[in-house]
């Protein structure tokens, strides 16, 4: 276990974006004889059982598979995340100067607590997409060396409003890049002084309208408690289950079953979009892949796809006595009390739910007391008091078997998150026995 703890911390600490996650994932997986789908289509090759593919959708999607003996109409094992997290965005225009001080304009993306972003050392992380065709991959405020940047915040002697509600609004958001002392200089002075600073990484003002930069905490993930037990780190929704399931994959022989984990972007903010988990990535990528083993067609896809499974592998509200008013202990998932299993999430009658089938609920129980994977039966905090959502349903329309299954988490889209080593381990071993056993 302590193993691979230290390794998923050195991955939240380097991997905090989409983007860095599919280069990690995509490293990883070629390092563990994973070669691209495309490369195959190109060369003409059959696939065989126990044969390793991945696929990369827009820098921002990666689908690991590992073919299976059985046919695949008779349906995948798929693992499914997100690498999303909720952070806050730079505006396609965001450099402006006020009264001598130079912000980067921003909006926030997810559902974060405002206050929660504001006077706490950020760093900057993303892609600069020029004219020419280069990109420019941006990392700046994670070394020494580096400077970093703040959100600033209204100090209380002045602040008589209520300041969770009023003061942090979308737009008080706005990130301090430079400062020049005097107000009454040359208009744009400061503003002028901070692009001259980008030039020097190759960036022009105009380039930011296709750039893709988020702005996140600085720092590494670290080890929590006097007895260490916890992993305190940015981005652990929902990356936990991501590098759960990748790892799993990674470490499979030739299953009955054709594997599939499939890491999705966009989650936090409905999984629209070319590269969100609505889009048609993963069907298209399973009809290659079928086509690739042989005996495909339109109607066996469609029975390959209702006759899969998966695992929506997200993270699910840990329970915290410090705010005990919204949770139900009975039901809230235990740290350290293993993989929390929700039949639904949703919120308010459950809208919004896939409200998984006890059916398949049985087997997947069945494979981890088999396998002594410690489990949970949870839910999100009390009746009507909030609720979330997952991938599941998207997947569900397929006519397959979901069941939502991944990590407790305390502080859930903070800029740090608080999870337990021994929950994080067992669930890896649940997608490690689900790949294995679910026939």
């Amino acid at each position: 276990m302590q193993s691979y703890i230290k390794d998923y911390i050195d991955f939240l600490s380097e991997n905090k974006t989409e983007r860095e996650c599919v280069d990690y994932f995509k490293a990883l997986a070629e390092k563990n004889g994973f070669i691209d789908i495309k490369n195959v289509i190109k060369e003409g090759k059959k696939l065989v059982p126990g044969d390793r593919v991945y696929s990369v959708n827009m820098n921002k999607n990666i689908m690991l598979m590992v073919v299976g003996s059985q046919d695949m109409e008779n349906g995948v094992n798929i693992v499914g995340s997100h690498i999303d997290s909720p952070r806050i965005d730079l505006k396609t225009t965001p450099v402006y100067e006020k009264r001598g001080v130079c912000y980067f304009d921003t909006h926030y993306y997810g559902g974060i607590k405002k206050y929660q972003w504001v006077a706490r050392p950020l760093a900057l992380h993303g892609v600069v997409c020029k004219k020419d065709g280069t990109t420019i991959k941006i990392n700046i405020g994670e070394k020494d060396d580096d400077p970093v940047f703040c959100i600033s915040d209204l100090l209380p002697h002045l602040d008589k409003t209520d300041r969770y509600e009023v003061t942090y609004n979308g737009e008080i958001l706005d990130v301090i890049i430079g400062l020049d002392k005097d107000e009454e200089a040359e208009k744009d002075k400061v503003k002028a002084n901070v692009l001259k600073i980008l030039a020097g990484y190759g960036i022009e003002e105009k380039d930011l309208v296709s750039a893709e930069i988020e702005v996140v905490p600085s720092g590494k993930a670290r080890e929590m408690g006097f007895d260490k037990s916890m992993i305190l780190a940015y981005g652990q929704d929902d990356r936990v289950c991501a590098f759960a399931g990748a790892r799993a994959i990674m470490e499979l022989g030739v299953p009955e079953k054709t594997a599939v984990v499939m890491l999705a972007d966009k989650e936090e903010i409905g999984s629209q979009g070319p590269t969100g988990m609505n889009s048609k990535f993963m069907e298209n990528q399973i009809a290659e892949l079928y086509a690739l083993t042989g005996g495909y067609s339109e109607l066996k896809l469609r029975r390959c796809l209702s006759s899969s499974s998966m695992l929506s592998a997200d993270v699910s509200a840990g329970y915290d006595p410090s705010y005990d008013r919204a949770s139900n202990y009975d039901t809230e998932a235990k740290m350290n009390g293993g993989i929390s299993i929700n039949k639904y999430t949703g919120a308010r009658g459950k809208s919004g739910a896939n409200d998984a089938n006890p059916e398949f609920i049985a087997k997947i129980r069945k494979i981890m007391d088999e396998n002594n994977v410690l489990y949970q039966a949870t839910e999100m905090g009390k009746v009507d008091q909030g609720g979330g959502g997952t991938i599941a349903h998207f997947v569900a329309e397929y006519d397959m078997e979901v069941l939502d299954a991944g990590t407790p988490v305390l502080s859930m889209h903070a800029p740090f998150e608080i999870t337990t080593k021994s929950d994080c381990y067992e669930t890896y071993k649940c997608y490690k026995a689900y790949f294995e056993n679910l026939k």
